[in-house]
Formats: structure tokens, C-alpha cells, sequence
């Protein structure tokens, strides 16, 4: 934490190191730059707020300490959509916060060039709704919220700035006076009925080309409007108006819960889905590049995106953000490990054809397919059964998940994200933070016959959406503990980087299965610890429930 006084000129250097480049935005209590951190040559942003004092006695927390202690705790709990912050310089009355440049742009921008359809202002809404969720679950609240705070990329990916001006849930709001809520406007805070109603705000402002509450100019006269002026219904929301309309109730209490936002939202994007999914795919597999972000790359399967910055959730086919239902039923059965070899009943796992490692699998005698008998490790017998008390590597923690099913897992991994849809469908993405590697295990309830059949009537759409797209090997059908599954694997590229993707699907009857998918980078592929670890992963899975 550094001493300044606070500058707004292009040139100048905040702290003698942070050096303003571009103005990106001004409003009332808030100013955002484009930057350059000078001792390390990266782009950054430097946002000027104010900062609200703290109501509570005794619990004045410095602002750059409550700050960076607030980005410490989101970082993991929200991976790679909240801003992360680099270095915050305060000065009595307002700080200058230093970030990671979010990709896209902040809402101020797209809100200049008018109205957007409902759907990606859903989109949009979804992912801010994720970030006050998880936020909200480790007990922060943002306060500050608006179009300012949320920056989107082309697809609406979404990544939120401002946590931890607000110094606590009654404080003053000090910043975008149209997005504060009634009970803000009156000075009585009301968190996290706040943040709802800034989202509805935010959703309502996209679909209609203009705020709920204009701007007076004037702080005071602004939030006097927003007390005293009731809101007109929305005339461009189309479907999303419930949402909106419930959000930006005056009455805290009367505003629509999270849970059913989320259910809204997700309502309007599954329409969309449906409607610009070609009809031809086959049952259960929805096209496996909705399930990637950013225009089909595979940030959502590497977890991180370049500079250790954890990836986002991923996205829908068309373009469609982050929808768990839909990316849910998509990977279920697709699973399948990358193209080129197969694995056994006893879960080793492949290695690319191309280039067998140590751990390839041997062919079957006589040429052909590896079936169980043929597996490709020292003792071919299959693992025992995770929840029967296998022995768990060193390294690794058996991890029981409440929806079904046990895996080992690399120690200090958690949930990092869990998606599930009304059909019983769910996804459940693994890692950690400054890990770039991911395991992401979906279950459906609603897929083909034929993995393989599925993969390869499929392939056309992952390789229009994928950036950099290229298959290793065949589409292979295996046997995994019994069950039919298909594997397949491939390259493409994420922000710049290359990845390499391996899954692993199985049915498990009734037209319900599972996948496994291990995605690293391609670069660290081989390495000793990433082939044990999807070794270990195939050998301990096992589905729990019945």
C-alpha cells in the first residue's frame, strides 16, 4: 500500500509505477484507466473510486488492506470472474485499485452503442448472478455494483470489479448513484438485496438502451430520484422482464430471491439453445462446443487462461453463456479421452498415438482394440471400488461428492464449480487455485447408444467453435468397468495458449452415464505427475448412487 495524491492525466505514474494510459471511463465517485505496470511491461487497469466509511465503530479496516483481503477470498471462490488485484495505493477518501486486464470491455461501453437483445443481456445477468452467489456464500457483498464494475467480453463472459470499496453492508453507496438500490439512496446500505436490485438495474439498462434512474449529475439529486421515482416497466425485455421487473422491487423484501432469478435466466437461455441447436445431433449429446467459452475455446476446460488467471464457466453453443443446464447434458456421455489409444477396465490412461509415453496402451494380442484383459499396467485386475476403501495414492484425497459418485483427487483440489439442471443432469468441475490443470465430471440423463456415433456426428460443431482445433487419433470405443464408453481427444487454444483436452464417456444404462474430461496444458502433457494424476482419477472413479 502506497502514499499518492490522486492523478488523472495520460502519462502519469501511480506509485512511480503504474503509468495511465487511456481514460476507459468517468462517473460519479469512479474513474477506470487502461495501464501499463512498468516494472513488468503487462497491461493493467487502474480504477479511482471513493471509498465509503465504515458505520461500525472500532472496525475501521484500512481500505487497501479490506480490498486485498476481499480479492484473497473471492480469487478461488469466483475463479476467473472477478478481477484480481495486483496492488491497491489509498489516500484519505479514495483509492486507486490495480487489476489483471478483464477481457472485452466494461457494460459503460456496450451500453453506449443502445439496446441489446434480451438474450445476451440474460447471459450477461447469469454471470453476474454467479459472482454475487459465490460471493455472498463467503459472506461478501459488493455494494458498489453497476455497469462499471462488470466488464464482458464479444460472447457476454463476464468478470466483475469494485469488491471491497464498500466497507460494510449499511455504508454509504459512493459510487454509480443510478444502479443503487432505494434503501441505499436513503443511506440505510442493503447488501446483498443491493447487489439484486444493481443487477436488474444493469439487465434492465441493457435491454432498453437507458437506465432505470438517469443520472442527475449530482450525487444527491441522483439517489433522490432513484428513492422517489418509480421505475417503468421495461418495453424491450421480452422474456427477461419478470426478472427485471421482480429485481428492482423498492421494497427489499419483496425482491425475487437468487434462486429464482437463476431459474429465469436459465430458462430464456435453454429456449435460446434449443432454438439455434441444429436438429440433427443425436439424443443426449447436445453439441459438445456449447460447452466452451469464449467463442468455443477451451478456457472452460483448462480452468486457467494465461498468467495463472483461473477460466471462467463455460458457454453455450451460438454463443450462449455459461448455461449449467445445457453444458451439463452436453459433456455427460462425451467424455471421451483423446483420440489414439485406448485404456482398459482397469482406468490407465492413454497417451497420444502419435507419440506413446510410458503409459500407453499395449495392443491386444493378435492387433486391435485393448479390451479389459489387455490393460496396460503392472497389476491389470481393476482398482478396488473408492468407496469400498481403496487405497488412495499419496498425494491425493478421496473426495466424496453429495451428488453421486467418488474420485481421488490431487490434495488442497475442491469444487470449483458445480452446474445442474432440472432434468437431474449435473457437472462438476475440479481444481485449484494456481493449478491450471481441470477435471470436470458430468452426469446426464439423457444420452445415445453410441458414443462413438455421438463424437463423430458432433465433431463438425466443435471444430467451428474450438479456436485451433485438431483431433489426435481416432474416435475409440472402450470398455470401461464394464460399460460401453467412448474416447477422444484433442488440441486447441485458449487465450494464446494451447491446450490438450482427453474424456472419457460411459453409459451406465437408461440412457444415463457419465464423463471424465482432463484437460492441462499441451506443453506439460507429458509430464510424470499429469499422467498419474488421470491415471489415478480413471482407476478411482466409481458412481456412488443408485
Amino acid at each position: 500500500m502506497t502514499m499518492v495524491k490522486a492523478q488523472d492525466s495520460a502519462g502519469d505514474l501511480i506509485a512511480g509505477r503504474y503509468r495511465l494510459l487511456e481514460v476507459v471511463l468517468r462517473e460519479e465517485g469512479r474513474a477506470c484507466w487502461h495501464g501499463e505496470d512498468t516494472a513488468f511491461g503487462r497491461p493493467v487497469v487502474l480504477t479511482w473510486s471513493r471509498v465509503a466509511e465504515h458505520r461500525r465503530e472500532g472496525a475501521r479496516e484500512p481500505a487497501a488492506d479490506r480490498i486485498l483481503r476481499t480479492a484473497a477470498i473471492l480469487g478461488p471462490a469466483c475463479p476467473g470472474q472477478v478481477a484480481a488485484v495486483l496492488d491497491v495505493v489509498e489516500e484519505p477518501g479514495f483509492v486507486w485499485t490495480v487489476t489483471e486486464r478483464p477481457p472485452g470491455a466494461p457494460l459503460t461501453e456496450l451500453l453506449g452503442r443502445g439496446p441489446v437483445d434480451h438474450v445476451l443481456a440474460a447471459r450477461i445477468g447469469l454471470g453476474v448472478l454467479d459472482v454475487l452467489t459465490a460471493a455472498q456464500h463467503e459472506g461478501v457483498h459488493h455494494g458498489e455494483l453497476g455497469p462499471s464494475q462488470v466488464w464482458a467480453d464479444e460472447h457476454g463472459a463476464v468478470t466483475v470489479t469494485g469488491f471491497g470499496i464498500t466497507a460494510a453492508a449499511d455504508a454509504t453507496r459512493v459510487t454509480s448513484p443510478s444502479y443503487a438500490s432505494p434503501e441505499q439512496a436513503r443511506g440505510e446500505g442493503g447488501a446483498p438485496a443491493a447487489d439484486l436490485w444493481a443487477l436488474g438495474a444493469m439487465m434492465y439498462a441493457l435491454v432498453e438502451g437507458r437506465p432505470a434512474v438517469q443520472d442527475r449529475g449530482q450525487m444527491d439529486a441522483t439517489l433522490r430520484a432513484v428513492d422517489r421515482l418509480p421505475v417503468r416497466p421495461p418495453v424491450s425485455a421480452g422474456p427477461l422482464a419478470p426478472a427485471v421487473q421482480g429485481l428492482l422491487r423498492w421494497n427489499p423484501v419483496e425482491r425475487v430471491p437468487e434462486a429464482v432469478v437463476r431459474e429465469a435466466l436459465t430458462r430464456i437461455l435453454r429456449q435460446n439453445f434449443d432454438e439455434t441447436t441444429p436438429p440433427e445431433p443425436l439424443p443426449g449429446f447436445p453439441d459438445p462446443g456449447g460447452d466452451f467459452r469464449d467463442g468455443g475455446t477451451d478456457e472452460g476446460r483448462t480452468g486457467h487462461a494465461r498468467g495463472g488467471r483461473l477460466a471462467r464457466r463455460p458457454v453455450l453453443l451460438g454463443g450462449a453463456l455459461g448455461v449449467t443446464v445445457v453444458a451439463v447434458a452436453v459433456l455427460a456421455a462425451v467424455g471421451g479421452l483423446q483420440g489414439g489409444d485406448n485404456t482398459s477396465a482397469s482406468g490407465s490412461a492413454p497417451s497420444r498415438a502419435a507419440s506413446p509415453t510410458p503409459s500407453a496402451a499395449p495392443t491386444a494380442p493378435g492387433g486391435g482394440t485393448p479390451t479389459a484383459s489387455s490393460a496396460p499396467s503392472a497389476s491389470p485386475s481393476p482398482s478396488p471400488s473408492p468407496t469400498a476403501g481403496a487405497t488412495v495414492p499419496a498425494g491425493f484425497s478421496l473426495y466424496r461428492a453429495p451428488q453421486g459418485f467418488a474420485v481421488a483427487l490431487p490434495r488442497a483440489w475442491k469444487p470449483l464449480e458445480t452446474q445442474s439442471s432440472d432434468d437431474l443432469a449435473y457437472r462438476v468441475t475440479f481444481g485449484a487455485s494456481g493449478d491450471p490443470r481441470t477435471l470436470a465430471v458430468t452426469y446426464s440423463t439423457q444420452l445415445g447408444a453410441d458414443p462413438v456415433a455421438v463424437w463423430s456426428a458432433l465433431e463438425p460443431s466443435l471444430r467451428a467453435v474450438s479456436t485451433g482445433y485438431e483431433r489426435l487419433g481416432d474416435i475409440q470405443p472402450v470398455t470401461y468397468r464394464g460399460r460401453k464408453g467412448a474416447d477422444m481427444e484433442w488440441y486447441s487454444v485458449s487465450q494464446g495458449e494451447q491446450v490438450r483436452t482427453f474424456g472419457r464417456g460411459f453409459l451406465i444404462g437408461d440412457h444415463r452415464g457419465f464423463s471424465l474430461r482432463w484437460t492441462t496444458p499441451a506443453d506439460d502433457w507429458d509430464t510424470t505427475a499429469n499422467q498419474k494424476a488421470l491415471s489415478v482419477f480413471l482407476k478411482s472413479f466409481q458412481p456412488t448412487a443408485k
